[in-house]
């Protein structure tokens, strides 16, 4: 009896394995940890501990807890789920969405010319243009260009200073 509850004690301790620690050179490397001067490795490499331990708790967690959320969110979509649940309606599923968004490309980019000549005629009447609608593409250019930023941080690794080389 004591021999089966340490192999069961054994095999919980192998599921949740610690996190195998990462040299600090390896993570100098790889940009996980700063150049020296900077914040010390030290309080970095704590900094990992804490965070691995952490998903580990979370691992834990959805180990637990993913079998109730999972029911729960299949119960509540239910009419989306097609019957039967197999590959094979998935496959039928996946062919009718892209063959329903090429069937769409016509509508689309008849859509696109109407904005186009849309806006070439406000092009052409530009003296006629109200300051509403001017702020409007004003707006939408800086929208457009706020995005345009924010891709190009989310490129760079979410810094602002440059690229890493």
């Amino acid at each position: 009896m004591r021999q089966r509850e340490r192999e069961n004690e054994k095999a919980r301790e192998a599921a949740v394995a610690p996190p195998v620690p990462l040299p600090l050179d390896l993570l100098k490397s790889q940009r996980l940890l700063p150049s020296e001067g900077q914040i010390p490795a030290k309080v970095m490499a704590s900094k990992l501990k804490q965070l691995s331990s952490k998903a580990c708790q979370a691992t834990q967690f959805v180990t637990k807890h993913g079998n109730v959320y999972y029911k729960q969110l299949m119960e509540q979509n239910k009419q989306y789920v097609q019957e039967p649940p197999t590959v094979e309606k998935c496959n039928l599923l996946a062919k009718q969405l892209l063959y329903t968004r090429l069937a769409s490309i016509p509508g689309r980019t008849e859509a696109f010319w109407k904005e186009l000549d849309y806006v070439k005629n406000l092009w052409k009447n530009r003296p006629e243009l109200k300051v509403e609608d001017a702020g409007i593409a004003a707006l939408f250019g800086l929208e457009c260009f706020a995005w345009f930023c924010a891709g190009e941080i989310v490129g760079r690794g979410f810094t602002f200073t440059g690229y890493y080389v």
